[in-house]
């Protein structure tokens, strides 16, 4: 019988998007031993980023991979990291993901969203994609739920809330967000769907 650790240890998870979300999903899914982060994100750091992403003042200006690869060698020196710094396209992401058992999908932008959950769902038929929308600015963290919308289709929000609707961004309703998708998963790696 193959333990946890084992089965953690051979997974290989993408992570699209490296802000609000995807900082933190890469942080919880490397705290928990998953073997492999293939990480991709075509932006830098910047200021604005920092009251709710996962980089530090004195990574300002450089590349989020980069500094996200630095901050993760960090937490687990052992996890393996594939970095991307480019902008992830319907023509590339199969590519990129190819071994990636599930894909964390954390774009900012709907019509990102749209196009990595479409790709995915499309074109890499063994891979599970976690999804998130509607869980921008503050407020009840109840509301943000985990939902199997297909077999290889979760998703996490609230539903409602976009990133358009508020006038703030905080780390806290993100994190909360970003925290369902590590930890849907950390599921789908341990139990399948």
């Amino acid at each position: 019988m193959v333990s946890m650790k084992e089965k953690l240890g051979r997974a290989v998870v993408g992570i699209a998007g490296l802000g609000g979300l995807g900082s933190n999903v890469a942080l919880a899914l490397a705290r928990t031993n998953v073997g492999k982060l293939i990480i991709a994100d075509f932006d830098k750091v910047g200021e604005s980023n920092l009251n709710r992403q996962q980089y530090f003042v004195d990574q300002l200006g450089r590349g989020k991979v980069e500094a996200m690869t630095e901050n993760l060698r960090r937490i687990n020196p052992n996890v393996k990291i594939e970095g991307h710094q480019l902008k992830l396209t319907a023509d590339n992401v199969p590519k990129i993901f190819g071994d990636a058992d599930v894909i964390a999908e954390c774009f900012d932008k709907a019509e990102e969203k749209q196009m990595i959950v479409e790709t995915v769902l499309s074109k890499m038929p063994d891979v599970i994609v976690v999804s998130a929308s509607g869980l921008a600015g503050y407020g009840n963290s109840n509301a943000i739920q985990t939902r199997q919308v297909s077999k290889r289709f979760i998703l996490v929000g609230d539903g409602k809330s976009g990133i358009d609707s508020v006038k703030i961004l905080t780390a806290a309703r993100v994190g909360i967000a970003a925290c369902h998708q590590a930890n849907a998963i950390i599921e789908v790696l341990m139990d399948g769907v």
